[in-house]
This record gives C-alpha cells, structure tokens and sequence, in this order.
C-alpha cells in the first residue's frame, strides 16, 4: 500500500468499527476515555525506541495512529471537524512556521528558528501575546515533563545557570535542606529512618507543618535534578523510564531468587535479598 492508502484503510476500519454494526466497545468509547490510553501508549512507544527495535516501534506507533485518527474522527461524528482539515491544519502549520524552507527567510541556527516561532503564532496565527514565557507551557503536562518545559523556557529567555557545576551544586544544596529537616526530628530523639517515616505519616510532634516544609524541600530537589538533567541535554522522563525499566527487571529476578529458594520477601531477609539484586547488576 501507499502512504495515502495504508491511513484510508485505517480510516475505513475506525468508521466501520464506531459505525452501526460496528464494535460495542469502540461505539462507547469518547475523547475523555481514551485520554489515559494516549498517554500509556505515548509511553509505551517511547519505551520501544528506547529499546531500539524497529518491529516494536513500528507496533506501537500504529496505536498512536490509531488512537489520534480515532480521536479526531469521534469529534468529526459531532461536526465540530473533520479528520481531513485536523491533517490539513497540521500540513498548513508546519509550512507557515518554516518559512526557512517553504519561504525566502534566511535562519543562522535553530534557536533563531524558535524565535521566528513565536513572532508567527503572534504576528501571523493572531495569537495573544503572553503576559509571560511561562504561559506557554501547558498545566495538564505531567509534573515531572512540565518542570523541564519551565526550565527550558527560562533558559531561553536568558535565565540560567552559566556551568553544570552550579546545577550540581544547587542539588547538594537542596538535598542538605531536607536533611536538615529530617535532623531536626533526630535530634528529637529519632533516627532519620523514623523521622522521615513519621513525617510521611503526618505523625511528628512537630505537627503538619514540618511534613509541609519537608514536601516543599524535596520538592525544590526534584526539580534541581530536573534541572540537571535539562541542563545537560537528557530528557528526565525518558531517564525516569529507563530506570523504572532496569529497576523492574532486577527486582523481579530478586522475586524469582527468592521463591527458587523458599525464602519470603520481607525485612527480615534483607541481605538475602540484596545478594540477588548485585546479581542482578550483572545479568
């Protein structure tokens, strides 16, 4: 098949499927349904380019084919528009913000073409201009995604750190602040261990303020850390990812250790437990 004839077929099966006669499951379906799976299947084929395989990358685009062509054709059954102009709008976008390669302007480097950007949304789509650089980046973005967006609009208006070692620096500043506040606790007569366990519980003496002060201190090192990872060019979700990946694979060989030889999974086997995950490392 063509391009055109592959994504027609994909069209007449979504129509077939939300049409009469069609699929109970899909006819329910609704853009407020599918949100959760745009994003798990956004995940999940950023974990296949992760792993760098073509048939796992070429699977789980399709599902993203499939969901955003279903998305746009339930707003079509509504009237609000059609799937055509959703992928001529997208087309006529794409020309008029690269007047470098569609046009006569001239750019020296892709920062430039960033500002050209902004000045066409203005000066060209009629929108608003913003009160500030950081309305631009969405409040629905996951936490950890809109941290890097805000940073790196910061940046581009000239507000950042001038050498990696400050952003280090930053993150061992804020790592002792909230140690500071788990000292104060072991001062109290507390271990760190306890004192932190009895602040996630809301159960210090200090009250609900300290859990506040030490949400608030983790807080700002979490988004050093993000700030690192900005600053040197490495995506942290797709960071997160890989570790929550690795994390997994070695904790489910500690699971599969243990069963092999009888033993539980709890506090008490610790060192056990520990042995399998360096063998883990290694495998």
């Amino acid at each position: 098949m063509t391009e055109s004839e592959a994504f027609k077929r994909l069209y007449d099966v979504i129509a077939r499927l939300r049409g009469p006669g069609g699929c109970p499951w899909d006819q329910e379906q609704n853009p407020q349904s599918l949100r959760g799976d745009l994003l798990e299947e956004t995940y999940e084929c950023v974990e296949a380019i992760d792993e760098k395989d073509p048939a796992h990358i070429r699977e789980e685009l399709g599902d993203l084919y499939l969901l955003v062509t279903m998305l746009s054709y339930m707003h079509q059954e509504e009237g609000l528009f059609t799937v055509a102009e959703t992928l001529e709008g997208i087309g006529e976008k794409l020309i008029r913000r690269h007047p470098h390669v569609f046009g006569e302007t001239k750019v020296k480097d892709s920062a430039e073409v960033l500002r050209n950007w902004a000045k066409i949304k203005v000066e060209q789509e009629g929108r608003r201009p913003k009160d500030s650089v950081l309305d631009e980046v969405s409040r629905s973005l996951p936490p950890l995604d809109r941290a890097c967006k805000l940073q790196k609009k910061a940046a581009r208006a000239g507000f950042d750190w001038s050498a990696v070692e400050d952003v280090i620096n930053k993150v061992r500043e804020e790592l002792a602040e909230a140690e500071e506040i788990l000292a104060v606790s072991a001062i109290a007569g507390t271990t760190a261990a306890e004192s932190a366990t009895a602040v996630s519980t809301g159960s210090t003496d200090e009250g609900p303020g300290q859990e506040e002060a030490l949400e608030a201190e983790l807080g700002d090192l979490l988004f050093s850390v993000v700030n690192l990872c900005r600053f040197l060019k490495i995506d942290p979700s797709v960071a997160l990812q890989r570790t929550n990946v690795k994390f997994e694979k070695r904790f489910r060989h500690v699971e599969k250790s243990m069963k092999e030889q009888g033993r539980e999974m709890k506090k008490e086997n610790l060192a056990l437990m520990d042995r399998y995950w360096e063998e883990a490392k290694g495998l």
